[in-house]
């Protein structure tokens, strides 16, 4: 599998961004092995938050909750998928698959940083891959907060919006990261900010899994994480530890999946379920001191 790794040069005095870089070899489950990496904050011992991004973001989204989350007392893992931040990135749009991203995460989380009582917040992508890891894998979770995401499974129409994003996604001559995300969010990010969004991606074949991701949301049942999709729901409506939807005012891409979410896992009854405001698709972007403090409420009075 070819691959491309961004240069560290390119990742040189991002603004609110000071922690250092680790690295670890991942397996997809079918021997393909990349370099992914993750930030590691906190003390080792202390309970575990896990922050998974999503499209076409990295790490660099969670930089406003990584610190007040390490403050009270968590250690915080936030990896940056495959194709996306420091990690490896395969050139060849085919070699993303959906199994596979979640089988690199899986080989992350369980295998190498061998991880339990997880507490994960998870948005757009971040939600596809870890929602599914919290059906095959519940007993390494203790809490989910899940925020402007959804575990497809093919049943059901996507929506007019992400339909457009989508198409916009297959079609644009070049893929504008850092556009894409100030067009998702509330706020106007500055130029620093947004050099620093395009920072993973130097040239347009660095962008084969930014311009994959959306082609590989199942969106029909024969789709393919469409059946492992449905397996893990079958978990899911079973998983009664603590569950809350953090979801944004303003994101026409994932409205109304909470009400879902709410429905059909146990785990959401009786718990603070809220809705964060001003906040775009991108709502650790606009609105990240909030959302963290969704995620320390819960997990301090779980």
């Amino acid at each position: 599998m070819d691959y491309l790794r961004t240069p560290d040069t390119c990742f040189e005095n991002l603004p609110g961004y000071p922690w250092a870089p680790h690295y670890a070899q991942v397996d997809d489950g079918e021997g393909h092995e990349m370099r992914m990496h993750y930030l590691d904050e906190g003390e080792r011992d202390a309970p575990v938050v896990l922050m998974l991004h999503g499209e076409p973001s990295w790490s660099y989204l969670y930089r406003h909750m990584i610190e007040p989350v390490v403050a009270a007392g968590y250690r915080v893992i936030a990896p940056d998928l495959i194709g996306f931040g420091r990690s490896d990135k395969p050139v060849n749009r085919e070699d993303y698959t959906y199994n596979r991203h979640v089988g690199w995460v899986r080989s992350l989380l369980l295998d190498h940083l061998d991880l339990r009582d997880i507490t994960l917040i998870c948005q757009d992508w971040g939600g596809l891959i870890g929602l599914r890891l919290v059906g095959n894998h519940p007993e390494r979770f203790a809490r989910v907060i899940a925020a402007n995401t959804f575990l497809p499974d093919g049943e059901h129409d996507p929506g007019e919006a992400f339909r457009k994003w989508r198409d916009f996604s297959q079609t644009v001559p070049e893929f504008p990261v850092s556009m894409i995300i100030q067009g998702a969010t509330t706020t106007e990010l500055p130029a620093a900010v947004l050099a620093a969004y395009d920072a993973p991606f130097p040239e347009e074949r660095y962008k084969a899994g930014a311009r994959q991701f959306p082609a590989l949301v199942p969106d029909r049942p024969d789709a393919p994480g469409a059946a492992e999709n449905r397996e893990a729901w079958q978990s899911l409506m079973a998983f009664d530890k603590p569950f809350i939807t953090a979801f944004s005012d303003k994101d026409p891409i994932t409205a109304g999946a909470d009400a879902v979410l709410r429905k059909l896992i146990p785990g959401c009854q009786g718990q603070p379920h809220t809705t964060i405001e001003n906040g775009g698709h991108f709502l650790q972007e606009d609105q990240g001191e909030a959302l963290a403090r969704v995620l320390t409420d819960l997990a301090r009075d779980a």
